[in-house]
């Protein structure tokens, strides 16, 4: 097993654990962790993923000596359906995804990390599109997600350039929502996962569902279909357990997160 998968309360870890390689990713790891995430997506259980890197490295992208081995080259096996190159890159999962980056997340890596909602970065992670020096393509959604996330201009810098971002530079850019200590990133981003996950979920996953949803539609369509998601929402009776919350004054206690 090249993905370790642990809870801890309503978390789900995932670990990409190919150390040797700079946990690149090969077809049977590609499958392994398009699995693991259907399995959490599927779990009532759990609220939020983590998604991180054994040995210090996210993810150094494709593995590229699997991709040039006679009978098994990925490329050939990619098909415009189904799970991406990496795995999971084109679910659109119900629940959020952070992703802990400590070293290298470049090339299908980075594409990896931008698929996630939310990026937790050490202050020395390098993010890239080292596949540019390669002739390798972006194929986990890599041109899309990047464009979105960063803006044209930030997205086409590192395209056409593959140089590394790190630091206050890629939390600039949007690449990183955290910088943290070297070594700290798993630890900060299980402190979020943990916070998301004590937040009333029905209002959370259909608010973030609907700023997915919305990319592809004209604006009145979005706005009818966030009407549609929060009207789920008031459905599931979760407001009024909020607003009984709000009026018996325990979010007052300091231990309590406040109104929101």
């Amino acid at each position: 097993m090249t993905v370790h998968v642990e809870t801890d309360g309503p978390v789900t870890i995932i670990t990409l654990d190919r150390p040797e390689v700079a946990n690149a990713i090969d077809r049977p790891t590609a499958t392994e962790l398009a699995d693991a995430f259907r399995a959490f997506d599927a779990d009532a259980t759990q609220d939020v993923a983590v998604l991180t890197g054994a040995g210090g490295t996210f993810c150094a992208g494709a593995d590229l000596k699997a991709m040039s081995e006679p009978g098994l080259a990925r490329v050939s096996r990619v098909e415009p359906d189904g799970d991406g190159p990496v795995g999971p890159t084109r679910m659109l999962l119900d629940k959020p995804v952070i992703a802990a980056v400590e070293g290298h997340a470049v090339a299908g890596g980075l594409e990896l990390a931008a698929w996630c909602d939310l990026r937790v970065a050490a202050e020395d992670a390098v993010f890239g599109v080292y596949c540019r020096r390669w002739g390798i393509p972006l194929m986990d959604g890599g041109t899309i997600r990047l464009t979105r996330l960063l803006g044209h201009s930030h997205a086409l810098d590192l395209i056409l350039t593959g140089r590394g971002v790190s630091g206050d530079e890629a939390l600039r850019m949007g690449l990183a929502n955290r910088i943290v200590p070297k070594g700290h990133a798993l630890e900060h981003a299980m402190r979020l996962a943990l916070e998301i996950a004590s937040r009333p979920q029905a209002a959370l996953r259909n608010d973030r569902m609907s700023s997915y949803e919305q990319w592809s539609m004209p604006l009145p369509d979005a706005i009818s279909n966030e009407f549609d998601h929060g009207m789920a929402t008031l459905q599931t009776g979760q407001l009024v357990e909020g607003l009984d919350r709000y009026q018996s004054g325990a979010w007052r206690d300091p231990t309590s997160s406040p109104p929101s």
